[in-house]
């Protein structure tokens, strides 16, 4: 069972290496139809992804062995009126992160933590 201090453990390291090495977006239909629906530039993005806090998670950590194998979290946020989903991953060693998903959510999301 993951607990906040998991949740907080993760995001403190996904932010240092948001910071110092970036973010890899995965080029999905939905994820570039994201930002028009909700009247976003690529930067208000990531802004999104360095305020994610413990509040706004919503499982994980998940397997995964498409983006460098390192296990996949998924946060949720409120933006201009709409739910959306965010999947992300620390990426392999000396790597960007790696944002799997950016999209308004297709299902109502859960928030153990709020």
């Amino acid at each position: 069972m993951t607990d906040k201090n998991d949740v907080e453990k993760f995001l403190n390291e996904f932010r240092v290496k948001l910071k110092v090495f970036d973010v890899v977006y995965i080029d999905r239909e939905k994820n570039i139809q994201a930002l028009l629906d909700l009247d976003m530039f690529p930067i208000d993005r990531r802004m999104t992804l360095e305020k994610l806090n413990v509040e706004d998670y919503c499982e994980g950590p998940l397997e995964e062995t498409m983006h460098g194998g390192s296990k996949m979290w998924v946060f949720g946020r409120e933006i201009s009126g709409k739910e959306v989903y965010i999947k992300i991953a620390l990426g392999h060693a000396n790597r960007p992160v790696v944002c799997v998903s950016f999209h308004i959510a297709e299902r109502t999301l859960n928030y153990p933590f709020k």
